[in-house]
C-alpha cells in the first residue's frame, strides 16, 4: 500500500491556436484496481465540437512534462526539425506533427512517476495493468475514434508489447520501435549473466528522479513539482521497487520477481511493426526480432534500420512509414496494402556492407534495402566454422588431437581477457544475415583465490568483421558509439536447454533460467555448450574476415552495458583459467546463417 498526498483535480485546458492543438494538461485516469489515478497530457487538434480522432498513446517514466531539450539537450538539437516543438519529450511522438495528421495523443505518466501516484514498480505486471486502463479510457473518449495505436521508442516499445498482449478495447495497431520483450533474456540477465550497470545509469539518471512527491525537480529542470506536495524520503522509498536491488538479488526466472514480468507474446493479436536496429546488440535487438517470430498477430511486420538509438525515430522516410501503417489500421486509409496479407512483404532488410564508419547517418544511406518474404530468411544456409588451436575459424573440422586454449577468468571491459579465431578472407563476396549460435567445450581450472564450493563460468562472445585492407569495421551503437557485429552470453550453471519448448530451435537455443536448472560446473571437467548469439547482419566483401572473440566478461562494443557487479561474478567462484578443449571428439564451431546470392 503506498502512502501518498490528497489527490485533487489539476486539470489545466489550454487552446495553442500557434500550434492548432488544444492541450489538457494533467488529465486524471481512473484505474479499475487503484483509488489513484494516472496522470496524461491529451493534445488534440483544434476542431468543431463532436469530432473524433484515433489516438496514439505513450505510457511510461520518463515524464510527460520533461522537455526533450533538458532530458538530452544534444540529442534534441540533431532531430529532424517537423519533430521538434517546445512539447517535445524524449523517445515520444511529438504532439505538434501528429496532431497535424490527425491524429490525438495522449501521454501518460506511468504509476509513480511525474504526476501519476502510486507505486514506482517499473517494467512490472501491476504497472502494465495501469497501461491497459488507459488505453481503454483513450478509446472511450469523446474526441476519440475507439482507435487507438501505441508508437515510441525504446521503454516506450518494450511496454508496449506486455500491453498488447493484454488485449485492451480499442487497441489496433502498435510500433514497437527498438523495444525489448523479455526482460530476463534482453535486459537484465544475458545469458544468466547479470547486467547492471545500464540499469544504474537509467535508474539514477531517468527514473528515480522523476519519481512522484520527489522534491526539487523543477530547480533541477526536470519537468515540474509533483503539484499535489513532496513526499519526505522515507515515504518515496516505500512507494518504490528499485530495479538496482531487485535485479541483483534475484537471480533465476522462476523467482516470484522476474516471474510476475513475463507474459505471452503469442497472446499479442494486433497489427505490429516491429522496428529492430542492427546496432542494437546489447538491450532491443534481440526482442523486436523474436517480438516479430512469436507475436500471434496475423499482420506483423519486421523492419531493420541502422543508426542511434534516438535519432532515426525522427527520419523522414521512418516517419512516413511509420504513418502509413497507422493510417492503415487506425483511419482504415491503407494507401500500401498493409492491411493485405502478402501485398507488403513482411520483412525489410537493411545490408551492412563496407565501412561507412559509425554514427554518421549521412554515410549509412548507401545501405542498401532489401524485402523478404520470411524471418529468418528463406534458404539460409547456416554454416559451421570451426575453431582451431591454432587460433583460426575453419571450414572444416580440425585434426582430432587433444589440446586447449586458454585464457584469465573474470575479465572486464577495462581489463579484457579473451581469445581470438580469425577465418581466412573470404572467397567471395558472402552475406551474413539471421540467427547466430556457437558450439564450445569448456573448463574452469581454479585459482587459489576461488575458494567457494560451487564454480562457475561466464563465456562471453563477440562476432567482429575485418575488412580486406585488415581494419576491423564498426558500426553504429545504441549510443553512436563503435560496436562489433553483435554478441552472445552465457553463464554455464544455466547451460540446461529446454529442448522441447516450442521456441527451442536449431538456430535459437531456448533456456528457462530457473533455479531448478542449476548445474554443476566441477574444476577440470569439460563441458559442451550451446551459446546463443544475438541476430546480425553483414555483407563480407573478398579478402574480408569473420573473427569470433571468446572472453570471460565484457570487451570491446559493451558500452554502457557491462556485467560487473561483484556478487554475481565473484573471485571466490570464478576465478583461474577458462579452457576451450579441442580433440577426443569435442569440436568447436560458431554457425553463421549464410545467405545465398538474390541476384
Amino acid at each position: 500500500m503506498t502512502t501518498t498526498n490528497k489527490i485533487r483535480d489539476i486539470l489545466e485546458v489550454i487552446e495553442d491556436k500557434e500550434n492548432r492543438l488544444v492541450f489538457e494538461k494533467n488529465v486524471s485516469i481512473p484505474l479499475k484496481a487503484s483509488d489513484l489515478p494516472v496522470r496524461c497530457n491529451v493534445y488534440r487538434p483544434i476542431a468543431p465540437e463532436g469530432a473524433k480522432f484515433p489516438v496514439l498513446v505513450t505510457y511510461g517514466p520518463y515524464g510527460k512534462d520533461i522537455p526533450y531539450d533538458n532530458f538530452f539537450s544534444k540529442s534534441f538539437s540533431e532531430v529532424n526539425p517537423e519533430h521538434k516543438s517546445k512539447y517535445s519529450a524524449w523517445e515520444t511522438p511529438d504532439p505538434v506533427f501528429w496532431t497535424s495528421k490527425g491524429y490525438v495523443v495522449v501521454r501518460a505518466d506511468e504509476r509513480g512517476l511525474g504526476q501519476s501516484p502510486g507505486l514506482l514498480d517499473t517494467m512490472s505486471r501491476g504497472t502494465s495493468e495501469c497501461f491497459f486502463d488507459v488505453v481503454e479510457w483513450a478509446s472511450e473518449q469523446p474526441w476519440s475514434s475507439g482507435k487507438v495505436g501505441l508508437l515510441g521508442i525504446s521503454y516506450y516499445a518494450g511496454s508496449q508489447w506486455r500491453v498488447a498482449a493484454r488485449r485492451p478495447k480499442g487497441l489496433a495497431a502498435i510500433i514497437p520501435w527498438e523495444g525489448m520483450t523479455d526482460y530476463y533474456r534482453d535486459r537484465c540477465r544475458h545469458g544468466g549473466i547479470l547486467s547492471d550497470e545500464f540499469i544504474r545509469f537509467w535508474w539514477n539518471r531517468q527514473v528515480i528522479t522523476n519519481q512522484y512527491g520527489r522534491p526539487g525537480r523543477a530547480a533541477a529542470k526536470w519537468g515540474e513539482n509533483t503539484i499535489e506536495g513532496d513526499l519526505d524520503e522515507e515515504t518515496l522509498l516505500k512507494n518504490r521497487n528499485d530495479q538496482t536491488i531487485d535485479n541483483v538479488n534475484n537471480r533465476f526466472l522462476d523467482d516470484e520477481y522476474y516471474k510476475s514480468k513475463d507474459f505471452n507474446l503469442e497472446d499479442i493479436e494486433v497489427p505490429v511493426l516491429s522496428v529492430a536496429n542492427w546496432g542494437g546488440i546489447l538491450l532491443h535487438l534481440r526482442g523486436n526480432v523474436n517480438g516479430y517470430m512469436w507475436a500471434g498477430s496475423k499482420l506483423k511486420y519486421l523492419r531493420f534500420i541502422t543508426g542511434r538509438h534516438d535519432l532515426p525515430f525522427y527520419y523522414k522516410k521512418e516517419v512516413e512509414i511509420q504513418k502509413s501503417f497507422l493510417d492503415a489500421f487506425l483511419k482504415d486509409d491503407d494507401k500500401i496494402g498493409w492491411s493485405i496479407p502478402g501485398k507488403v512483404s513482411p520483412v525489410s532488410l537493411i545490408l551492412r556492407k563496407g565501412d561507412v564508419g559509425y554514427n554518421n547517418a549521412e554515410a549509412e544511406t548507401k545501405y542498401e534495402r532489401r524485402e523478404e518474404t520470411e524471418w529468418p530468411l528463406a534458404g539460409t544456409q547456416y554454416t559451421k566454422f570451426y575453431l582451431t588451436p591454432g587460433k583460426t575459424l575453419s571450414r572444416d573440422p580440425p585434426a582430432s588431437s587433444a589440446e586447449k586454449v586458454s585464457y584469465d577468468a573474470l575479465g572486464s571491459l577495462k581489463n579484457p581477457k579473451l581469445v581470438q579465431f580469425t577465418s581466412a578472407p573470404f572467397e567471395q563476396e558472402t552475406e551474413i544475415t539471421g540467427h547466430v549460435t556457437a558450439h564450445l567445450n569448456v573448463s574452469l581450472s581454479p585459482s587459489p583465490s576461488a575458494t567457494a564450493p560451487e564454480k562457475d563460468i561466464d563465456i562471453f562472445l563477440t562476432l567482429r568483421h575485418i575488412s580486406p585492407s585488415g581494419e576491423e569495421i564498426f558500426y553504429t551503437g545504441t549510443a553512436g558509439d563503435p560496436v562489433p557485429l553483435t554478441k552472445g552470453w552465457l553463464r554455464v550453471s544455466l547451460r540446461k536447454i529446454a529442448e522441447n519448448h516450442p521456441r527451442n530451435l536449431p538456430y535459437q537455443p531456448y533456456r528457462e533460467y530457473r533455479s531448478i536448472d542449476v548445474q554443476e560446473v566441477n574444476p577440470e571437467t569439460s563441458y559442451a555448450v550451446d551459446v546463443e548469439v544475438w541476430p546480425t547482419n553483414v555483407v563480407v566483401e573478398k579478402g574480408g574476415k569473420i573473427v569470433l572473440e571468446v572472453s570471460s566478461g565484457d570487451t570491446q562494443g559493451s558500452g554502457i552495458f557491462t556485467h560487473g557487479n561483484e556478487k554475481d561474478r565473484s573471485v571466490e567462484k570464478f576465478a583461474g583459467k577458462n579452457n576451450i578443449h579441442f580433440g577426443d571428439g569435442q569440436e568447436n564451431f560458431v554457425t553463421l546463417p549464410i545467405v545465398p546470392s538474390r541476384s
